[in-house]
């Protein structure tokens, strides 16, 4: 009797491990690939590089506003969103390269080391400290201890000159091994000249730390420009990281599917608007359209003073009744809102924020050469980005029926040659021109370089009050993740007291980077 049952126990164990063994064969999926090819990968990770225009950044760069509460404020952010899951696929796509053969130094492994530096700076100057050096590294460690934001620079200069070194390396052997790129068609040497020209912008966002020996900011900006055989950077813009739309798969935002629901609900803002008004800047006119109070009121299309914006503080009510009484320009809406391809692509890193940021440097004295050079640089191909030179002619239309009101003939070189606008020299003047027209360029551009840049200058100066939200002022970083003070508790609680001496998260806390 005990053998049988013995011999009904074991009948039962192998039987059961032999289900056990037939359901982990039946759970796996054979239409799920378990491979993804670097190529896929990269693709995946170019598109969530990516930042569009006409969004809520936008609207908190102060280029344009909502005024409709019921589709949106212009109130600022609360907290950040960290880019940990992309950075995994960077990650994949590395490995991947090397496990179909590639060698140690690749393509892939070059272009994932500029994506490491683009991600963390992003995630960086939004929150503070973030995991670096112990992220990543999935159930193994899910708690990763915070890098101080100077450790995380210091390893994004790194990143960007092993980039540098290794695709020089590529181009050297005639490296034909990339697919999958948006921006650049494949094209290594056009991705050299974005990592060092990121290089400049990573260089010049420590400005207010070019005393500290340990970064060597200044000497590494005069290096780089030094050094262009080494170095190359963007010479035109040709070389800009752009995201096109194909007006199909992917639509420009602004676009005659969404006029109808946009018109009257979003107005241009004060802050650029003013800024491009009180120089005389021709820019205006593709930018907005004039007001049309203005317009009823006698002011020729043509005239700067036809043009107001919104200030982004003011409340919702007064903001609601002032564009819906004309008193406030709209966007272009012949220009912006007609195709779905948009009127240009939108950049992501460009050639005249270089211009702007050599110029920079240079005014700051970090290395010799001509700022104001790279300054006039930095308008005349912002202005030729949008399409304006000299003898350009411009249609200046009204909001609702596209009906022409006057047209402009355009004069770059007479804009550069105001007093306003010619370079004041080396000083703060000098400066804040540089900036300013930084702003301008970036108009629905490069994400919130505008922001970074002003609350790393103060130029030029944002309005503030109930509309913008956070008691009237703009905050100066953003929160991080409720994720983070959950699953990450110690880590989490150390790094704010590291950086703002509690652990209070707070919107208005100076980073690192800013001090």
């Amino acid at each position: 009797m005990n053998l049988i049952k013995k011999s009904l126990t074991l009948i039962l164990v192998l039987t059961v491990l032999a289900a056990c063994k037939d359901f982990e064969e039946l759970e796996k999926n054979p239409n799920r690939p378990t491979e993804v090819p670097a190529s896929l990968l990269l693709n995946g990770a170019l598109n969530d590089l990516f930042e569009d225009s006409w969004t809520d950044a936008q609207r908190q760069n102060q280029y344009w506003c909502c005024n409709y509460n019921y589709y949106g404020t212009n109130e600022y952010w609360a907290s950040a969103t960290l880019s940990y899951m992309t950075l995994k696929n960077v990650q994949k796509m590395e490995d991947e390269a090397l496990r179909v053969g590639a060698p140690e130094v690749n393509s892939y492994s070059a272009i994932g080391k500029y994506l490491r530096a683009v991600f963390f700076v992003r995630m960086s100057q939004r929150v503070g400290d973030v995991p670096l050096s112990e992220a990543l590294q999935g159930l193994e460690n899910p708690a990763p201890a915070y890098d101080s934001q100077k450790d995380v620079y210091v390893q994004v200069l790194n990143w960007l000159d092993e980039a540098n070194n290794e695709l020089a390396s590529l181009i050297a052997a005639s490296d034909n091994s990339l697919a999958g790129d948006i921006y650049f068609n494949n094209d290594l040497k056009k991705w050299q000249k974005a990592v060092n020209t990121l290089k400049i912008r990573v260089l010049i966002s420590l400005s207010k730390k070019n005393s500290d020996s340990s970064l060597g900011v200044a000497q590494k900006f005069a290096e780089t420009l030094a050094n262009p055989s080494k170095y190359p950077l963007m010479a035109g813009l040709e070389d800009n990281m752009e995201y096109r739309f194909n007006g199909t798969s992917n639509l420009y935002n602004t676009n005659p599917g969404s006029r109808g629901f946009d018109k009257g609900r979003y107005n241009m803002a004060e802050t650029l608007i003013k800024g491009l008004t009180d120089l005389k800047d021709p820019r205006v006119y593709l930018f907005a359209n004039p007001a049309e109070k203005k317009i009823a009121g006698g002011i020729d299309p043509k005239d700067f003073a036809a043009y107001i914006g919104a200030p982004s503080g003011e409340s919702l009510d007064d903001m609601t009744f002032k564009a819906g009484n004309g008193e406030y320009s709209f966007a272009n809406q012949k220009r912006y809102y007609t195709t779905f391809t948009g009127p240009e692509p939108t950049i992501q890193l460009g050639y005249p924020e270089l211009c702007f940021n050599i110029a920079e440097g240079l005014n700051r004295g970090w290395a010799t050469g001509s700022a104001e050079e790279w300054y006039n640089k930095g308008i005349v191909s912002s202005m030729r980005f949008f399409g304006l030179e000299d003898g350009t002619t411009v249609e200046i239309t009204e909001p609702d029926a596209d009906e022409v009101l006057a047209t402009a003939t355009i004069s770059v070189t007479n804009y550069m040659a105001q007093p306003s606008v010619k370079y004041a020299g080396n000083n703060n003047d000098g400066l804040k021109q540089i900036i300013t027209q930084k702003y301008l360029a970036f108009f629905q551009n490069s994400g919130q370089e505008a922001y970074f840049n002003y609350r790393r200058t103060g130029f030029p100066v944002f309005d503030e009050g109930p509309g913008t939200g956070n008691g009237g002022h703009i905050p100066r970083r953003w929160l991080y993740p409720l994720s983070e003070a959950t699953n990450n508790t110690t880590n989490y609680n150390d790094a704010l007291t590291r950086q703002f001496g509690s652990t209070v998260d707070d919107l208005d806390s100076e980073l690192w980077l800013n001090q």
